[in-house]
């Protein structure tokens, strides 16, 4: 554990968050002010990296911290704490407000607990993704720069998730350590944000602390998996707070802009869905109050455009790419502009898209499971969808007053739940296109918990009219959510999750286990096959280097003596063989090779299990 890069986490956000909002109308709240500057700060620090990397500074920790202080100690010098010596008096009054944060703050503790407990209940990444995670994220902290290199996570992806975690990892010794406790840290505090947000949402504390309950209970919200969606998805909250706070203050426009730039340098497909989030709340805005909202198109048009400094350059190796993929076939030139249109969208996205798309039963929708998919976990739960039906119900016998200002949250949130629906259920219903769908789960978590709050609330007002306490509806439906959905969600996230497929037996996975166990952190280890999973287990191997990569194909080649000089050379001190060299080169060349290493007395095999060999290099 790194507590040095816990701390700076919250300098970096809270002082970016800080600097954003300093000339802008705050919550008068001192939590939540405090709360959402680390919300905000983490949105805007993906869109400066990007920005400051373009212009050749590196991806250095201390700029960051330079840049995130710079604000605050000017105001700390400009306060009276340094012209009369006096610290300042937090005084934190027992108000309503302030116990609903306290409670949501016990939600954020619970959710951290289940979610780092979980990630770390085993020795190693969970299945594909981390392990190439892992190699960017290596390469931001050492090379300092995401736009020099090809890699699926960095480019032309969006690197905005793996720059983060490259600086965290900077000051934070432990790849593995930094990759697991962050990426929980970040989808816990996504359970404060969501509730700040609703709460400015729907105008209603308690409707919003309940709807952060189901959030952090609902099995289809995120899991602890180790991906860029983690983030992306937790940016929501802040990016639609600074939305929501555009009727305090105009100027929010600037802090809603940098974090929904921020958004668009992380993933490549969620901002499309988040595009449609956005034009709903915009349209729906619009119509309720009968008025253009310029600023609020401001914020939506501008973070997406000021998001070309990445993808100006980028757009088209990472989306055109698709349509070429898919091929061209069965359009002629005879075809009008619009089918043409319309058939490059259904190639670009194909409503079976996503590793983990298909479609869905109505039992799978509704009762969660104790076992599910580890990257996006699917189901509700029976308690949750009971009282998002009843909320649905709700909205929908209301419907001549969903367009009253005071009521269009309840017309954006049956949007974003029918978009959202629809999204994860492109398979079940035969629809045309689709983006990714099975991720589209997350999302639908959003809109679920709003109506599940609004379907509580349904059961108090019926409750009344039969004398039955609130209190005892709460408890039911709380006990209820507990069993039938928070329990799942806990045994999914707190269960061990397998390797991925690159292994070819658990003993391999033990032998690099050893490693990361025996030898010092970042001690250099070749292989004969590219292995990101040396990386991904703390220890180092340039995967990105032309002159590594180069000579790995023909390493194996090499006689004792001349590898042993070369990797003496490269600062590499140990050489494994796996089960990924047996694959390649096969169980005869592979023993003959280990045979000839080992009797040169030039390689000592320190560790041998089934499927590996460790030698360290004399």
């Amino acid at each position: 554990m790194s507590l040095t890069t816990i701390v700076l986490f919250f300098i970096y956000t809270w002082g970016l968050g800080y600097s954003a909002t300093k000339f802008i109308k705050n919550s008068e709240n001192f939590l939540e002010r405090n709360l959402m500057r680390i919300g905000i700060g983490l949105g805007i620090f993906p869109f400066l990296g990007v920005l400051i990397n373009l212009i050749r500074i590196p991806l250095d920790w201390r700029i960051f911290l330079v840049l995130s202080l710079i604000m605050p100690l000017l105001d700390l010098f400009k306060s009276d704490i340094v012209k009369q010596k006096k610290l300042p008096i937090i005084k934190l009054k027992l108000t309503k407000s302030n116990i609903s944060i306290l409670v949501v703050l016990l939600l954020f503790s619970l959710s951290l607990f289940m979610y780092a407990s979980g990630a770390f209940r085993y020795t190693w990444l969970e299945d594909d993704d981390p392990w190439h995670h892992a190699t960017a994220i290596k390469y931001v902290a050492t090379e300092k720069d995401v736009f020099h290199i090809k890699h699926m996570y960095i480019n032309p992806y969006p690197p905005g998730y793996d720059l983060l975690f490259g600086i965290l990892h900077q000051t934070s010794l432990s790849l593995y350590w930094t990759m697991k406790f962050f990426n929980a840290l970040i989808i816990s505090l996504g359970i404060i944000f969501f509730y700040f947000f609703t709460k400015r949402f729907i105008g209603n504390g308690k409707k919003a602390l309940f709807a952060a309950f189901v959030l952090a209970s609902i099995p289809c919200y995120l899991s602890h998996f180790i991906w860029a969606h983690s983030l992306v998805v937790t940016l929501f909250f802040p990016a639609m707070y600074c939305i929501e706070m555009l009727k305090w203050d105009k100027r929010w426009v600037y802090p809603s802009i940098l974090v929904i730039a921020g958004i668009c340098l992380i993933q490549p497909t969620q901002p499309i869905k988040f595009a449609f989030l956005f034009g709903m709340y915009f349209l729906v805005k619009w119509i309720s109050s009968k008025k253009f909202n310029p600023t609020l198109l401001t914020s939506l048009f501008g973070g997406y455009f000021v998001s070309l400094i990445w993808w100006f350059n980028h757009w088209k190796d990472m989306f055109i790419s698709r349509v070429s993929e898919t091929g061209g076939a069965g359009i002629g030139s005879s075809v009008s502009f619009f089918a043409k249109t319309w058939g490059t969208l259904k190639r670009a996205f194909p409503p079976t898209s996503g590793s983990a798309t298909r479609a869905y039963s109505f039992n799978e929708m509704i009762f969660a499971k104790h076992q599910n998919m580890i990257n996006n976990p699917i189901g509700i739960g029976l308690f949750i969808s009971l009282l998002a039906i009843i909320g649905l119900i709700f909205v929908i016998i209301n419907y001549k007053k969903l367009l009253k200002d005071e009521n269009n949250y309840l017309s954006i949130t049956l949007l974003w739940a029918i978009f959202t629906f629809l999204g994860f259920n492109t398979m079940t219903f035969n629809l045309p296109i689709g983006l990714f769908s099975f991720r589209f789960w997350m999302l639908f978590a959003i809109p679920a918990s709003i109506l599940a709050a609004e379907g509580l609330w349904l059961l108090y007002s019926t409750g009344k009219k039969y004398s039955v306490p609130k209190i005892v509806i709460l408890i039911i439906v709380v006990s209820g959510i507990i069993f039938t959905s928070t329990h799942q969600k806990y045994s999914v996230n707190t269960a061990t999750w397998p390797p991925g497929l690159g292994w070819g037996s658990y003993e391999e996975v033990q032998g690099y286990v050893w490693l990361r166990d025996n030898l010092p952190i970042n001690t250099g280890v070749f292989t004969f096959t590219e292995n990101y999973f040396v990386v991904g287990f703390d220890m180092f191997s340039c995967e990105w280097c032309s002159d590594i990569k180069s000579y790995r194909k023909t390493a194996i080649n090499n006689t004792a003596s001349e590898l042993n000089s070369w990797l003496k050379g490269k600062k590499y001190s140990h050489l494994v063989i796996d089960g990924r060299t047996i694959r390649k080169f096969g169980i005869n060349e592979t023993n003959t090779k280990l045979g000839e290493l080992v009797s040169s007395q030039l390689f000592n095999p320190i560790h041998q299990a089934a499927g590996i060999v460790v030698l360290e290099v004399r």
